[in-house]
């Protein structure tokens, strides 16, 4: 298997634009403003090429280890790591390893499976992050919310675009 980076890049832009609709006053926007404490002088004052320069730049972090937890196959190479024949297509790990891929390769390669683990991983590890830093800084659950809400639907969408195109 190979990583497939336009992909990738593709899946790094989806917390773009899933963020412009989540966090848009006319959505979410507001109630987000409120419960963050934000407001429209803070948001002038900063640097948006640097804030979404790097929020690209985690983006595509993110979609780089979310391929891991959408494309099960990927650990069947991990498997024999240690191996030196496993690269060598008529090796018998090379020629177990072909045949295998060839038969279920594609298993569990669809939007809707990724979709399903970015939702997992949305509400299993990002939720109870926020959730624990929104609490010591004293946030609302209105924050944690809006927060883990878009988390998980920019998850879910990623692990399906990265799931069954990559």
């Amino acid at each position: 298997m190979h990583i497939n980076f336009l992909v990738l890049l593709i899946a790094a832009v989806i917390p773009m634009v899933v963020g412009f609709l989540w966090y848009n006053p006319k959505t979410l926007g507001n109630a987000w403003m409120q419960a963050a404490e934000m407001t429209e002088e803070k948001i002038k004052g900063a640097n948006m090429a640097k804030i979404l320069g790097l929020s690209f730049l985690f983006a595509f972090m993110i979609a780089m280890a979310e391929q891991f937890m959408v494309i099960h196959q990927y650990h069947v190479y991990s498997i024999f790591q240690n191996d030196p024949s496993m690269s060598d297509p008529n090796s018998e790990i090379g020629m177990m390893l072909n045949d295998f891929m060839g038969k279920y390769g594609n298993n569990f390669r669809t939007f809707k499976h990724g979709a399903f683990h970015g939702i997992i991983g949305g509400i299993m590890f990002v939720f109870p992050i926020i959730a624990t830093n929104a609490l010591f800084e004293r946030k609302s659950f209105k924050y944690i919310f809006i927060n883990s809400g878009y988390w998980t639907l920019t998850l879910a969408l990623m692990g399906g675009v990265i799931c069954a195109f990559a």
